[in-house]
């Protein structure tokens, strides 16, 4: 396999992996332990996950964007 191809493949591959464990983590934190849901009122624990989630989201983005930059 060309050099070319395998480091394109292998780019894809970890795109892939990281979008899938900051999924997890983020489904984790929001659906299993609950901090996704609003019961009567937003409370301080959902807005705390859902700066995380924007900031870390962002952060992927931008760390993405970096690696794709060939």
């Amino acid at each position: 396999m060309e050099e070319d191809t395998r480091a394109f493949l292998l780019l894809i591959v970890n795109t892939i992996a990281r979008v899938l464990l900051w999924m997890m983590v983020q489904v984790f934190i929001g659906i299993y332990l609950g901090y996704a849901f609003f019961d009567d009122q937003a409370s301080w624990q959902n807005m705390a996950y859902y700066g995380f989630f924007l900031l870390t989201l962002l952060w992927l983005l931008k760390y993405l964007k970096g690696n794709w930059k060939i």
